[in-house]
């Protein structure tokens, strides 16, 4: 973990050690009522924050990020504060339809996105679809996410196959064939802002030699020069993988 405050002079440059971001995007409620304003108004704040921080990361040359945009466990939290994230969510895949060819970001979703509304899961499929037809930065958004939920569903689907006569030697690769992200590199670098030192149950699997940097910096204050401090600490790490 690193706290880092220190300025970062230049954008970074970006090499085949650091090609998937992820991050957990944690701050917005507290960040509103720092500012005596309802919870809904952080997470306005922080959809801008996403677009800046996409945006940046496109520029640089990053190949993937991956946003914990909502969990399994955010069901829990008061209806007003879920349909002002899920109207949040409407616009910008609405905003995002006409402009990821111009843009060149790809996009993905983790999770499970059943409980959606209609409107919602046809929205996320279109920008599937026209993600499939140029390449660009992918944002991957973990919606209705959850790191357990992902490896029970994931276990759940293998053992359904040697139900049904599949070989049963699974290996670790063969795991992550099963995950939502199967096919996508495992995070190099995770950021987590507002101050906590927890996964939160996110890209459990995935995060198992992931490099990670904390800061107290909340979600919606989140910039271009906190990205590049956070890049910075993690080239300057030796990545062994378990070895020396």
């Amino acid at each position: 973990m690193l706290f880092n405050k220190r300025k970062a002079k230049k954008p970074p440059v970006i090499d085949g050690r650091l090609r998937h971001i992820a991050f957990i995007m944690d701050g917005n409620g507290r960040w509103a009522t720092e500012r005596g304003m309802p919870r809904e108004y952080g997470h306005s704040h922080g959809a801008e924050t996403f677009r800046k921080i996409g945006r940046y990361c496109a520029s640089i040359g990053l190949q993937c990020m991956t946003v914990y945009a909502f969990s399994t466990e955010n069901w829990k939290r008061p209806e007003a504060e879920v349909s002002a994230i899920m109207g949040l969510l409407k616009k910008y895949l609405l905003e995002a339809i006409g402009q990821m060819e111009r843009d060149r970001v790809k996009m993905a979703f983790f999770g499970d996105l059943s409980p959606l509304t209609p409107e919602l899961r046809e929205l996320c499929e279109r920008t599937r679809e026209i993600s499939r037809h140029y390449d660009g930065c992918q944002v991957n958004i973990c919606l209705n996410y959850g790191g357990r939920d992902e490896m029970v569903r994931a276990m759940r689907r293998y053992a359904s196959e040697v139900a049904n006569g599949r070989e049963n030697n699974i290996d670790e690769a063969e795991v992550s064939d099963y995950l939502f992200s199967a096919g996508i590199p495992d995070p190099d670098l995770m950021i987590r802002p507002g101050g906590e030192l927890r996964l939160s149950n996110f890209l459990l699997w995935q995060n198992a030699y992931t490099e990670f940097y904390f800061t107290d910096t909340l979600w919606p204050d989140m910039d271009e020069a906190e990205l590049d401090r956070a890049i910075a600490a993690y080239q300057g790490r030796k990545r062994r993988v378990g070895g020396i």
